[in-house]
């Protein structure tokens, strides 16, 4: 079954760019071993979320908000594919994640039509 992992954690202003911290060099390992192992399908990082524009439509009027759809202190950085087992088995391969340690990562499965 395939996953996403959301990846992400509170916005302060302080921490390390997404892109720096997916590019450490643990994060890197993760994503080395998690190819290796034929989990890790695909991952990409994300701009910042003041860098977002949210689209919705009412009526017949398209509406352009900037910035990211909610108003919270956690943003999402980066995003990840994976084929996992189970859920038990997308949980303990997100736990390996090192933004796990500080940040935060949502485990969603993904419908495969």
């Amino acid at each position: 079954m395939r996953y996403v992992l959301l990846i992400g954690g509170e916005d302060t202003g302080e921490v390390e760019s997404s892109a720096d911290i997916c590019h450490a060099e643990d994060a890197m390992a993760w994503a080395e071993e998690m190819t290796r192992r034929g989990v890790l399908i695909e991952g990409a990082v994300l701009r910042p979320a003041d860098e977002a524009t949210t689209v919705r439509v009412r009526e017949d009027s398209v509406l352009l908000t900037d910035g990211p759809f909610a108003e919270t202190k956690e943003q999402i950085g980066g995003v990840c594919v994976i084929e996992a087992d189970d859920l038990d088995d997308a949980i303990r391969i997100a736990a390996r994640h090192p933004v796990a340690g500080f940040g935060m990562i949502e485990v969603r499965p993904l419908w495969l039509g």
